[in-house]
């Protein structure tokens, strides 16, 4: 697992910035908030472009900062589930207003917008997008 990150921090920013530094921890409490438990496959299924090792890192990291919660299952083949803990609901709370003002950088830039895969629903929930 990573080394744990308790600061220095010059200010609130830059500690909530430690938790959820990198490219993948949005968007996966994103997917794990408008879709609830998610298996492993599912969630690199909903994120295209992540590679198997930063997924399974950025994963490791949100569960020792109690975000999500990951449940092994003991069967054959292996079942692994995630989901969000209320520290992971909290945080997606407090993420919403950088949301809306990041959809309204896309529709000011006139920016694309990613495709979800097919068989998922983007508006399913209010979390980030």
């Amino acid at each position: 697992m990573g080394e744990k990150r308790f600061g220095p921090y010059f200010c609130g920013i830059d500690a909530a910035m430690d938790v959820i530094s990198g490219k993948w921890k949005g968007l996966i409490l994103w997917e794990l908030e408008n879709y609830g438990v998610r298996r492993y496959g599912e969630l690199r299924r909903g994120l295209p472009g992540v590679s198997e090792k930063m997924l399974i890192q950025q994963l490791r990291e949100l569960e020792e900062d109690g975000l999500i919660d990951r449940r092994a299952y003991p069967e054959v083949p292996p079942r692994v589930e995630y989901r969000l803990t209320d520290l992971g609901r909290t945080l997606n709370t407090a993420l919403e207003p950088l949301a809306a003002w990041g959809r309204a950088r896309i529709e000011r830039v006139g920016a694309a917008r990613v495709q979800p895969p097919s068989g998922t629903n983007p508006e399913a929930g209010s979390a980030p997008e």
